[in-house]
């Protein structure tokens, strides 16, 4: 084995150690620092000319697409961005709308029952001279709503052809529901 290594080392100390390393030397010579490789003094083939310059184009464009594909994911990303928050602000109204609508039923429910309490707790012979004045459904729609006794001492207080329109339209209110 030593006699091996004393071969080697002898064999690289000689002649055959600087062409080895005038062929590396040279090998390095040929790269530059950015690990491009330096024109050859030999030109190429036609054909091979030809692939690398069709090489640098298809580069060039494919640099090209990518810097365009990137512009419009951020374009996209902008416009997910006006999306959302367009959705939140959409969402933000309509939860206000919606609340703002449940306070309107719920207060006119409220003024529809305060006011038939009102009637209720009028005199009879005073309602009933309010009531004559009042449009027919408008009334049945009060008449309706009032406790079973107050509704009755009212329409006792009624002209007869003005308690019978209002019976009318009391007993035809529910005519076109649906039975089932």
């Amino acid at each position: 084995m030593m006699l091996f290594l004393l071969s080697a080392l002898a064999r690289l100390s000689g002649e055959t150690g600087q062409a080895i390393a005038r062929e590396i030397s040279e090998m390095t010579e040929e790269t530059s620092g950015k690990g491009h490789v330096r024109q050859s003094c030999i030109p190429p083939e036609d054909g091979i000319a030809d692939l690398l310059h069709d090489l640098d184009l298809r580069q060039v464009r494919l640099e090209a697409r990518e810097r365009h594909i990137e512009d419009r994911m951020q374009a996209l990303n902008v416009a997910q961005v006006a999306y959302e928050a367009n959705i939140d602000r959409l969402i933000a109204a309509e939860n206000a709308l919606q609340a703002t609508m449940s306070r309107s039923s719920t207060a006119a429910e409220d003024d529809l029952t305060r006011l038939t309490s009102v009637y209720e707790n009028m005199k009879p012979k005073d309602a009933a001279a309010l009531f004559e004045t009042m449009d027919n459904e408008f009334a049945a729609g009060f008449l309706g709503r009032m406790r079973p006794d107050a509704a009755a001492a009212v329409f006792a207080g009624l002209e007869p052809e003005t308690a019978y329109r209002i019976s009318i339209v009391l007993a035809g209110r529910n005519a076109n529901a649906p039975r089932e």
